[in-house]
């Protein structure tokens, strides 16, 4: 199992009149963890790019346990509980509040496509490589 943790500070624009992080700015979050945790490994969604590869996303589940407030540092913990072996990953991300409190957990499906055909193909196997360690 690979885990990563990424800080994310809730900006006032991202907060409802309630005072509450509008629930849209979640999926915004969960793309911040996914990125950094890729980027942990060396490899960047910008290197995929480059090498021809996209990462559409086909599902996002979300369910919000407690509200997040401005100004609140937010921890957004990235799970990948498989390695992939085909054209699909699944992301399972839990944000944290300052004092460990769950608020929000999810999970979120992508599929890596070939940028030029968009056909489905395989993670481009630097990441595989990247992340084979963990699943040992």
């Amino acid at each position: 199992m690979f885990e990563s943790s990424t800080n994310v500070r809730v900006r006032y624009a991202e907060t409802d009149q309630m005072d509450v992080v509008y629930h849209g700015n979640y999926a915004q979050f969960c793309e911040v963890g996914r990125a950094e945790s890729i980027r942990s490994l060396g490899f960047t969604y910008k290197d995929m790019e480059k090498m021809g590869v996209i990462m559409p996303i086909v599902e996002l589940h979300l369910k919000f346990l407690r509200p997040a407030h401005y100004d609140d540092l937010l921890t957004v913990k990235t799970i990948l509980k498989e390695l992939p072996n085909d054209h699909r990953i699944e992301f399972h991300h839990e944000v944290y509040n300052e004092v460990g409190k769950l608020l929000t957990v999810g999970r979120v499906v992508l599929y890596f496509i070939n940028a030029k055909t968009k056909e489905k193909t395989l993670m481009p196997s630097q990441l595989f490589n990247s992340l084979q360690a963990y699943f040992n």
